[in-house]
């Protein structure tokens, strides 16, 4: 086998369609456009949303609420989770990232008190509830709060 008589296998290409030389090819004239209308224009496509006419689907669909761009987004970590993990000392996002209590440092933390803590744990966080906050101290702990 020489590589310089490769071929493709017969079939395998299609040839293209030549469009707009002359009436005798069978794609002259229009050249497979039709008679006018907007698709028969240099540049005059359609858009994939473009309904015919019809009220767009965007304009039909009812809006409610609004969002709002203040928001901020928090990871929440229970009281129990910090017992099912078996954590002491203190504990910041970078040690609850390797605990594998939350995804990332990126995003603020938020500590809920449905649970029971560790003795003396130190937790670190931006945002604590006031029930947290009170099983930390009650537990001989400290709820620090990060700006």
């Amino acid at each position: 086998m020489d590589l310089s008589t490769l071929t493709y296998a017969t079939n395998s290409r299609k040839n293209r369609k030549k469009v707009g030389r002359g009436i005798g090819s069978g794609h002259g004239k229009t050249s497979c456009r039709g008679h006018k209308g907007q698709k028969s224009r240099s540049g005059g496509s359609i858009p994939p949303w473009f309904e015919g006419g019809q009220m767009p689907l965007q304009r039909r669909v009812p809006k409610r609420g609004f969002t709002n761009i203040f928001r901020k987004e928090y990871q929440q970590i229970n009281l129990s989770e910090f017992t099912r993990k078996s954590v002491e000392g203190s504990v910041g996002p970078e040690q609850l990232v390797e605990l594998g209590l939350i995804k990332n440092t990126k995003v603020m933390v938020k500590i809920l008190g449905n649970g029971e803590v560790p003795k003396g744990l130190e937790i670190s966080a931006h945002k604590f509830t006031k029930s947290a906050i009170a099983k930390i101290e009650k537990a001989g702990g400290k709820a620090i709060t990060l700006c």
